[in-house]
């Protein structure tokens, strides 16, 4: 499965658009992290296990996403984008989205 940020695939013709593929998840933060975190966040630098923890969840998002587009019988996914939010204190979503192809 091809994933692209823009509209094509290099060198590839598009043959059909199968719809929007998509994949989320939600990770939350925990206790442990929070106090090795908030100690970091006192002496300035970055926050290494948050960071961990997004780009798993965003790699969880972009696998989900491959899911969906197989599922519709696709070979690439065009357009991708992610987007993340907080839903709750201590929890984010992760949403990976395109438009799932197939390919000539």
């Amino acid at each position: 499965m091809e994933f692209v940020t823009t509209e094509t695939v290099p060198n590839r013709e598009i043959d059909d658009s199968l719809g929007i593929a998509r994949g989320n998840t939600v990770k939350a933060r925990n206790v442990g992290r929070d106090i090795t975190q908030s100690i970091r966040n006192i002496t300035g630098g970055e926050l290494k296990a948050y960071s961990e923890l997004l780009s798993d969840a965003r790699d969880e998002a972009l696998e989900r996403m491959a899911d969906d587009a197989s599922s519709m019988g696709a070979d690439a996914v065009v357009n991708v984008r992610l987007e993340s939010s907080e839903i709750a204190n201590g929890g984010s979503e992760v949403i990976a989205y395109g438009t799932a192809v197939t390919l000539n």
